[in-house]
């Protein structure tokens, strides 16, 4: 697997430096808050929503996470379960969250701008009464997509209830040995069930399954529902981790060119897993880079 060469000084060329906000210190990019809030205009005209994964900023409250996100000119973010509410609110991000805390929550991402559309990744009981305070809480917070990795026992109630409830299930893949590693196994699993169960596609997982992207795309090609979208590099020391989208190995132009084949309207998911403390620049940067290519893909 090849390593794509977009490197910083070809980023720093083809974005404009993102409005010229960026600059470069000792540490790396420095990208200003003002000048970083973009968004992806382009991507949106393709029916791409691109978001940030609340665990990428799994080192502070899900409130911070929604400032962050605002902060890249996003719309979009996905909850993770158990994630602090705010600095002075301990309550995790979940179904135990009380009426008056859902309200307060509710606010904040209307303040900010941010619509929460996915909710993961959570567990799926078989035991559907357990199953079913997931999807009421998704139901009140306006979630469309809850990303799981459910048993396969529980596929027919859970089947059911997303038709009661018009929310989907996408199944996500962590590595080998998680049981959904493999996109057939996934395919397998939802054979003859609605298109409301599909696939959460996590791109960096894959290579970490010592499986190529694209040809995994292609295979879930009708079932795929979400991304939690990813571009890595190997360490020797730390072994695979994420690099701005278009310096890594996992093809993210090819991905893009391939979901563009397929005709899919999908939330894109930011799951950035590195420099946990101060990711933002590097996020910046997949925001542009995923931004410029939707704009290529768009004069084809």
């Amino acid at each position: 697997m090849s390593r794509n060469l977009f490197g910083r000084r070809d980023f720093l060329k083809t974005t404009g430096a993102i409005g010229l906000g960026l600059g470069l210190c000792a540490h790396g990019p420095v990208i200003f808050a003002d000048e970083a809030a973009k968004g992806a205009p382009n991507a949106e005209k393709l029916g791409w929503r691109l978001g940030c994964q609340a665990y990428s900023f799994n080192r502070f409250s899900f409130f911070e996470a929604v400032d962050k996100t605002a902060s890249l000119g996003l719309k979009y973010i996905e909850a993770y379960p158990g994630q602090r509410m705010s600095k002075d609110r301990a309550e995790g991000i979940g179904e135990k969250l009380s009426a008056d805390d859902r309200k307060i929550v509710k606010q904040k991402l209307a303040d900010s701008g941010v619509k929460l559309v996915n909710f993961g990744v959570c567990d799926l009981s078989k035991n559907e009464t357990d199953s079913r305070k997931v999807f009421d809480f998704a139901k009140d917070m306006g979630v469309e997509t809850i990303v799981s990795e459910p048993d396969e026992a529980a596929m027919e109630m859970l089947d059911k209830l997303c038709g009661e409830y018009g929310i989907n299930i996408a199944i996500h893949d962590h590595p080998q040995p998680s049981h959904y590693w493999n996109p057939d196994i996934l395919l397998a699993a939802v054979k003859g069930r609605s298109k409301r169960i599909g696939a959460c596609a996590d791109t960096g997982h894959w290579v970490r399954s010592g499986l190529k992207p694209l040809e995994c795309l292609k295979k879930l090609e009708g079932r795929i529902i979400s991304f939690h979208f990813k571009d890595l590099v190997s360490d020797p020391k730390e072994g695979y981790h994420d690099v701005p989208w278009g310096t890594g190995v996992c093809d993210v132009k090819g991905m893009l060119a391939e979901i563009h084949r397929q005709g899919i309207k999908a939330v894109f998911s930011i799951e950035y897993e590195h420099h946990w403390d101060n990711s933002l620049p590097e996020i910046a940067q997949c925001v542009a880079y995923f931004d410029k290519i939707a704009a290529e893909l768009q004069a084809t």
